[in-house]
């Protein structure tokens, strides 16, 4: 079997792990649609962002909806590398590569399918953007960029911990940076050394890039550094992924 051959079985594989794990659905579906409904119903009205709270507030909601999954990867990652099923992997001759991509591939698109029913939900909400064709086109694709750039990293956590449990814990920071940069309230609201932080932080450029296509307003100085981060982020978790995976597998 090709390289690609193996990783669609470890994508077929990693999707029916998800299947049987229920929290792991609930962590990366339902959860973000908790949240945005605690968020709108219950804190809405106590922000003024200078539009309707669910229209500022969903593009953040879909960045969180990507980090939600990420636990579940990371998890299931170091469970492949400290029970032994690379070894047999490995006498069974599959694609190291393949299984790691497979990993990548499943959190991608667990995070789409989350993103959809948020949207969903959202719309139910009275989200109303005004995004051309085009810029949903842009909003889906730096969505799978973040995905892909989030699943490497995530993929090298869960490599890197000693235990299932720890990797869970890995992925914790990421799932919190979202709360400090402007998902939830525009980042000049915040005070002193928050404020600043949240503008300069990687999650932030990328919410605004979202906005900015939902809106039909992308700019220029946010789309560049989303870009940037995100294809940084992706080549560091990339690299060191392939590297702790040749060392302990």
């Amino acid at each position: 079997m090709s390289t690609k051959s193996h990783a669609i079985v470890m994508l077929r594989r990693n999707f029916k792990h998800i299947a049987r794990n229920p929290t792991s659905v609930f962590n990366a579906v339902l959860m973000p649609i908790v949240i945005m409904l605690m968020f709108v119903y219950m804190f809405g009205d106590a922000f003024n962002v200078g539009v309707d709270y669910i229209d500022y507030a969903t593009p953040g909601l879909m960045l969180l909806a990507v980090c939600y999954g990420l636990g579940a990867t990371a998890t299931a990652v170091n469970s492949d590398m400290t029970k032994g099923i690379i070894n047999r992997f490995k006498v069974m001759h599959v694609s190291r590569g393949a299984v790691l991509t497979g990993h990548v591939v499943a959190s991608v698109l667990t995070n789409l399918v989350a993103i959809a029913a948020l949207v969903g939900v959202a719309f139910l909400l009275g989200f109303s953007p005004s995004a051309s064709l085009l810029g949903w086109l842009g909003a889906i694709g730096i969505i799978v960029l973040l995905g892909f750039a989030a699943g490497w990293l995530t993929v090298a956590l869960g490599l890197s911990a000693k235990s299932p449990e720890t990797a869970g814990l890995a992925s914790v920071p990421l799932v919190m940076l979202p709360f400090f940069s402007s998902a939830i309230v525009p980042a000049d609201k915040m005070g002193p050394g928050l404020r600043e932080f949240a503008e300069y932080q990687p999650f932030t450029p990328i919410i605004e890039t979202l906005r900015g296509f939902l809106n039909g307003t992308p700019s220029t100085g946010d789309v560049i550094p989303a870009l940037v981060w995100c294809v940084g982020i992706a080549l560091v978790g990339y690299l060191w992924a392939r590297s702790t995976f040749t060392k302990r597998a």
